[in-house]
């Protein structure tokens, strides 16, 4: 399992797909064969930006979530790195 660090920087895997969806997204990664899924579109905002930012925190900040708020997202964006649907990349 990914050590996860939401103090990292991160970024979809690049064998990942993201396919938005009303609901939020599916996302597929092409070497694990893997479908995960987004339930809301802050999340996917959050996904799509990883690359953009510092770490994953800041990512969730820009998405307009609040530190106070964060928690479930922190939680997500840790078990897409759990199934290597995002990697950390070098800040």
């Amino acid at each position: 399992m990914t050590d996860f660090d939401a103090d990292r920087a991160w970024r979809l895997h690049p064998q990942v797909a993201v396919r938005p969806e009303p609901f939020g997204a599916l996302l597929y990664h092409f070497g694990t064969r893997k479908l995960s899924f987004l339930k809301d579109r802050t999340l996917l905002d959050v996904v799509r930006s990883l690359g953009e930012h510092s770490s994953a925190r800041a990512a969730i900040a820009a998405a307009g979530i609040p530190a106070a708020s964060a928690e479930p997202y922190v939680g997500a964006v840790r078990t897409l790195a759990a199934s290597h649907m995002i990697v950390e990349r070098d800040a």
